[in-house]
């Protein structure tokens, strides 16, 4: 079971490579110096809360990277899964698989969850805002899917002032 803290606002995110559709291969490091990056964690491809929240970055997307952002979604699916997701909802922005979960547990949102009187660990639906420094710049740690992609845009429109 992991006790990790998430990171906080001020420090530096940690760093990961993961295997990624389309890219293959994303390393947090890449955007460094170049652009702010919007991670989010979500459990499950294909599931109503986790395309909701997919499709309303999707849909925001040329107002995120107006902002020098990209956007990368993280959960535990394998790689075929989130082909089968970016097809099915034609998302631009990469999906990474985190299949061990070990970033997800250096992110804090590796967590114990209850279904149905049922414990199991799982991701905890969070996202992390990573400035060019590659620094937290903030963090919603319990997402609620509507309205989400609004707060985090308002913050990224802070990080510029």
């Amino acid at each position: 079971m992991s006790d990790t803290q998430m990171p906080a606002v001020g420090k530096r995110a940690p760093a990961f490579t993961l295997p990624a559709v389309p890219e293959g291969k994303v390393r947090l490091s890449q955007f460094k110096g170049e652009q702010n990056v919007v991670l989010y964690f979500y459990p499950r491809d294909n599931t109503p809360g986790c395309t909701t929240e997919a499709c309303d970055f999707q849909e925001n997307m040329a107002r995120l990277q107006g902002m020098d952002t990209v956007v990368l979604g993280v959960s535990t699916d394998s790689i075929a899964s989130h082909e089968k997701f970016v097809a099915k909802f034609n998302l631009s922005f990469p999906l990474l698989s985190d299949e061990d979960h070990a970033v997800c547990e250096k992110y804090g949102v590796w967590v114990e969850k209850q279904n149905y009187g049922k414990t199991y660990m799982g991701i905890q639906r969070a996202t992390f805002l990573i400035d060019k420094q590659g620094k937290v710049a903030a963090v919603w740690p319990k997402v609620k899917v509507a309205g989400h992609v609004d707060a985090v845009t308002e913050a990224l429109a802070e990080l510029d002032t």
